[in-house]
Formats: structure tokens, sequence, C-alpha cells
């Protein structure tokens, strides 16, 4: 599991990458200078699982680079770390889809927290190619999202049902989507009706 940390200052990219090596042991934790080397690191390092980015990097300007990110890499989670405060740009960056704003200047257990909460578990890794996940390997998290598709709540009525974003409602499906196979809400709720899931 690979998370890519983009940050132009030497001393900030060694403190964030000894943060997320807390999140989980084992974690890959590379580090990029520039936006523009993101691409050519990833084809040499493997698809990133999770991406923390500074909004201030040299060869961007404002939510550029978390256009760019979103674009090229529209189905991984991506961290802002920034040193701007909160309520200049946060709203901001999350509008352009980003999934989390995160200060510097936050405590570490916060930050570390912050990224946990948007990388799998153990338990939510998807399943080897050509396997089918069994109800009783999905997290307790998925497993309220299948029921409450089934109930029909939008992801703004989920978030407010689980006291979250809905920005994080959206990576919990990003990830239940990957662990069943399918590409949309309506796919899993076939999949789950199909498979006799609802009664989970």
């Amino acid at each position: 599991m690979t998370v890519y940390v983009i940050d132009d200052h030497p001393l900030m990219r060694d403190a964030l990458t000894m943060l997320v090596q807390r999140v989980r042991p084992g974690l890959k934790v590379v580090s990029v200078a520039k936006l523009n080397s993101l691409e050519a690191m990833v084809e040499r390092q493997g698809k990133p699982e999770l991406i923390c980015l500074d909004l201030k990097l040299p060869d961007t300007l404002g939510l550029s680079g978390v256009h760019a990110v979103r674009a090229k890499f529209p189905d991984v989670p991506l961290v802002v770390v920034t040193g701007s405060e909160a309520s200049e740009c946060e709203a901001a960056c999350l509008e352009a889809g980003a999934h989390l704003f995160l200060e510097k200047a936050s405590p570490p257990n916060t930050i570390i927290e912050g990224l946990r909460s948007l990388l799998p578990s153990p338990e939510e890794e998807a399943p080897a190619e050509g396997s089918v996940a069994a109800p009783t390997k999905l997290s307790k998290r998925q497993k309220q999202l299948i029921l409450m598709l089934d109930q029909g709540l939008s992801n703004k009525d989920i978030a407010d049902k689980l006291t979250i974003s809905e920005h994080t409602v959206k990576v919990h499906f990003w990830r239940l989507f990957r662990r069943l196979g399918v590409n949309s809400r309506t796919q899993a709720l076939h999949f789950a009706r199909t498979n006799g899931w609802l009664g989970i």
C-alpha cells in the first residue's frame, strides 16, 4: 500500500512521511517535491492508495494542484495538507475534489487519524481478482452503507446519520465499490440484493 506525499519543503516532507508511517505499519511512503514529477514517480513506484498534497508548490497556483491530481487519479483519496488556515481555503479545496483538509499546524494525532480515516482497514482490502467479497468480510461501516443504500438515503442523509462529512461518505462508497467490483450505488445495491446481503 503506497502513500504519496507531495511537498516542496524537505523538512515538511520528512515530518509528514514519519506521520504517515505511524498510520499503519508497513505503509510505503513516496515523497515528491513537485507535482509534475508525480506521474513519473507513480510509474516507478506503483499506484497510490492515498495522496497528500501541499497547496503551495513551485508548479501549482491556487487550486490547480487539487484539480490536476483529481483529473489524473480520480479514484484515489486526496488529502490537502497545507500551511494555509482552514477558514481561508478548506471549503474551496473540498469543492475542488479533495476528500480531507488538514492544516500543517494540526496536532500530530489529528493528522494521523485523518489519514487513517481515508485508508482501507485490513478487513476492507480488495479481494483477489476474480473472487467475490463475502458479507462477513465487509467492515461494519460497509454493512451500514449497504443498508442505507437500500433505504434510498442520499450522501447527505448518510453523512448526517453517521456524523461524518459528505466527502468521507464518498470515500467509504469508493472503498465499498472497489470491494464489490462495482462502479455505482445501483450496481452495489443490485449486488447486495442478488447475494441476499440485505439481512447482514
